[in-house]
């Protein structure tokens, strides 16, 4: 009877546990948007002993550049990265939302440093955190529009400063990415763990407002069986080449949420990823002797989207509405 008591309570602490330590496992975050492109990358692991602190604007960043160590300020930061994650021609109220999502996804990555550098808060690194762009960098991409394109970047960071989002008092992982079709997607539909402030929402870009918005690659069948195979070697490509691909099931956001190749279903992150494509919403058309797969939008599709936050600003909404449209449930709070 003891033994079966201690089962129960064994049970019972891991269907607690569990739910929890699986929402410390993310893709993450955005790259630099050298071409008006931002995107993201990456899945560090947040540990979760890391020791608390009180988030500010007055605290020092530990910020992995490469393979050196710098210690910069929360400003300092927040100008490197908002200038490399948003193009500065974008609306100021889009700015400072990006520099807001920023200062809390930084928080949350030190509070819980990853696994990747756990000697650094954050890194520059866009397959594993967020992109940052030194001054000297900065001067030499925008020349004589330098001085201009900063005073934007340093209004929106000065006068949200010590702002940040936060869920049931902690810092909020506020991903963000380039563009979304219409929608973007809850983070359940990607990542383990689900956020209850990362959820499908209504995004406005549309194909006028983002370069690049509709994209398609196309391929040969042969690259395309190898392709699969070399990562799907259970896959079935034999025969007709119209047979490969089956029946298709979109998620929640209207991205392809998985398809059957060869009778191995992958999800549209999956497809994605085999092929270099810009997002998940992805159709598929099956040609003579190719394969063309045609996607809206660019980017995980999570949290906040960047140009759909510029349309929003240019309709006039503020930064305090923009976040409140994407990561619903949040609390702006000043540090």
């Amino acid at each position: 009877m003891k033994v079966i008591l201690l089962l129960s309570v064994v049970l019972v602490l891991f269907a607690l546990i569990f739910p929890v330590a699986a929402s410390w496992n993310f893709a993450e975050a955005p790259a630099d948007p050298e071409d008006v492109s931002p995107e993201e990358g990456g899945a560090p692991f947040y540990v979760p002993d890391s020791p608390e602190y009180e988030p500010g604007d007055a605290d020092p960043v530990v910020l992995l550049d490469g393979d050196k160590l710098l210690t910069v300020t929360v400003r300092d930061y927040l100008l490197g990265a908002v200038a490399a994650e948003m193009p500065a021609s974008f609306e100021p109220e889009a700015l400072r939302a990006q520099a807001v999502a920023l200062r809390s996804y930084l928080f949350c990555k030190r509070l819980h440093r990853p696994s990747a550098h756990p000697e650094a808060d954050i890194c520059t690194d866009s397959s594993c955190c967020a992109a940052w762009k030194p001054e000297e960098y900065l001067r030499g991409k925008w020349g004589a529009d330098f001085d201009a394109n900063m005073a934007k970047i340093t209004a929106a960071v000065d006068s949200t400063a010590d702002m940040y989002l936060a869920y049931e008092g902690e810092p909020a992982l506020a991903v963000f990415h380039s563009s979304s079709p219409g929608r973007t997607q809850a983070s359940g539909e990607l990542w383990p763990g689900a956020l209850p402030y990362l959820v499908s929402v209504d995004s406005p870009e549309s194909e006028a407002d983002v370069p690049n918005f509709v994209a398609s690659v196309t391929v040969s069948a042969k690259e395309f069986r190898e392709t699969v195979l070399e990562r799907y070697p259970q896959a079935d490509l034999t025969g007709d080449l119209s047979e490969w691909i089956g029946a298709s099931v979109l998620d929640g956001s209207g991205r392809l949420g998985s398809v059957s190749i060869g009778g191995v279903f992958l999800t549209g992150a999956q497809l994605r990823s085999l092929f270099g494509l810009r997002s998940a919403a992805i159709t598929l058309d099956v040609g003579e002797s190719t394969i063309t797969m045609t996607t809206r939008g660019y980017g995980h599709g999570v949290g906040m989207s960047q140009y759909g936050a510029n349309v929003m600003a240019r309709g006039g909404l503020g930064f305090e509405e923009i976040l409140e449209s994407y990561y619903p449930g949040t609390q702006l709070v000043r540090a």
